[in-house]
């Protein structure tokens, strides 16, 4: 097959969780044979060159909003007749649309192509005031248009599918066809990089016990009530480290708290390399992320599971899609602090349950590898080309076309046989 994946975000500077899952689809897809584009729009920061199989259109720009509860990207509208000239000639088999709700990429594209569509959804929204707004246009007149181009939908978990399922019009039967073939796709974790130590090496110093948070520092990530639950923690647990890694919009507001509580032992690390990443991830006695809303679906979390390292989430509409088993002991409820500080405690200082949750998380990562989430992508492509093969290029109008054609059967029964004998 010949394969576009499309992704609206930062793919060039820094990319984050979705363009991370974009890059190892590509690569994945690849290498099962398939001939693979990455288009995308050209960060405003980025200046050089793309790198080979990127196609840019237009811009991106970092927007902040408290609304979402996050920083982003939005794309500016691009060219067009670009756009159109391009797929013209590249005649793509398939085209796979990550985060349709940001415009502008993925709409243009849609108007300036003709192929086989499918949308994949990563983003929770749907628990966020902001993101109930935003999500709600997608079913409206501005945003049906999109929809109804799709020949499939997919979505990283329930949570990421929820806004689909809750604004969905399933009198209609496009959104009937599309919400019953709707295909759950996880996110993966690369295992040939994320693997465990054979011996961990304190991140800390010698007898230290360090908690490790990697993220985005912003409010839906509950990193302040990791703050809260450790600053009870280290009174009773002074060999306790924190080290949080990453940066955001409350970066300084935390430095800031942090210095004037006068909480011991908290580093921040700022923005890390992955060779970092892993590094922290792979010697950390505990690794934390406890945010409250908007994941759907928490590709830092398998790669801690990767590690063999123990474990505590937020019990969010996201993360509960991948602690399972087992794994729901480590689900806490963030502005819990008190029990949030307990658990914490326990997780450092039992060794039979770390070992329980590390085995844990060993075996239930298996099934994340990307390569058999490539392979689960080649099979919802496949499915797509068939949807189209069954309803024709517009499955909205053949839907439609085959609705009338039911209710006119249904009449003609009714009028033969019903009101005849009545």
């Amino acid at each position: 097959m010949k394969i576009a994946l499309v992704c609206p975000y930062n793919m060039l500077d820094r990319p984050g969780g979705v363009p991370q899952v974009v890059m190892h689809l590509h690569d994945g897809l690849k290498k099962r044979g398939h001939e693979v584009k990455i288009i995308t729009q050209r960060p405003s920061s980025f200046k050089g060159k793309a790198p080979e199989d990127y196609v840019l259109f237009g811009i991106t720009r970092t927007f902040k909003t408290n609304g979402l509860g996050t920083e982003g990207n939005w794309g500016m509208p691009s060219d067009g007749n670009e756009i159109a000239a391009y797929f013209k000639k590249e005649n793509f088999d398939v085209v796979n649309v990550h985060e349709p709700w940001l415009p502008w990429l993925a709409w243009q594209i849609l108007r300036n192509s003709h192929t086989v569509y499918v949308a994949t959804f990563h983003a929770n929204l749907i628990d966020t005031p902001g993101g109930k707004v935003w999500t709600s246009n997608l079913f409206t007149p501005f945003g049906r248009p999109f929809v109804e181009k799709m020949h499939l939908l997919t979505a990283t978990s329930p949570a990421s599918a929820a806004a689909l399922l809750n604004m969905a019009d399933m009198k209609r039967p496009h959104d009937r066809m599309m919400m019953e073939n709707l295909r759950y796709l996880p996110c993966g974790v690369e295992l040939s990089y994320f693997k465990p130590v054979k011996k961990r090496e304190p991140l800390s110093g010698p007898g230290t016990k360090t908690i490790v948070y990697i993220g985005r520092l912003e409010k839906r990530k509950g990193v302040e009530y990791l703050i809260d639950a450790f600053a009870e923690l280290v009174q009773r647990l002074p060999e306790a480290r924190l080290i949080i890694a990453g940066q955001g919009v409350l970066s300084k507001k935390l430095q800031q708290r942090v210095k004037s509580e006068k909480i011991p032992h908290i580093t921040f690390a700022g923005y890390v390399s992955d060779d970092e990443r892993l590094r922290l991830l792979q010697n950390a006695d505990l690794a934390c992320f406890p945010s409250t809303q908007g994941e759907g679906f928490g590709i830092v979390l398998l790669e801690a599971m990767a590690c063999g390292t123990p474990l505590l989430a937020g019990n969010n509409l996201g993360y509960v899609n991948v602690m399972k088993g087992r794994g729901r002991m480590g689900l806490i409820d963030p502005m819990a602090t008190k029990d949030f500080a307990n658990r914490l405690e326990v997780f450092l200082t039992d060794e039979d349950l770390r070992k329980m949750m590390s085995g844990w998380a060993l075996s239930e990562v298996k099934q994340y590898d990307y390569p058999k989430i490539a392979e689960q992508y080649e099979a919802a492509f496949k499915a797509a080309i068939e949807i189209r093969r069954t309803y024709g290029h517009k499955p909205k109008r053949s839907l439609e076309k085959m609705e009338k054609h039911d209710k006119k059967q249904k009449r003609v029964v009714r009028r033969l046989f019903i009101r005849r004998h009545a």
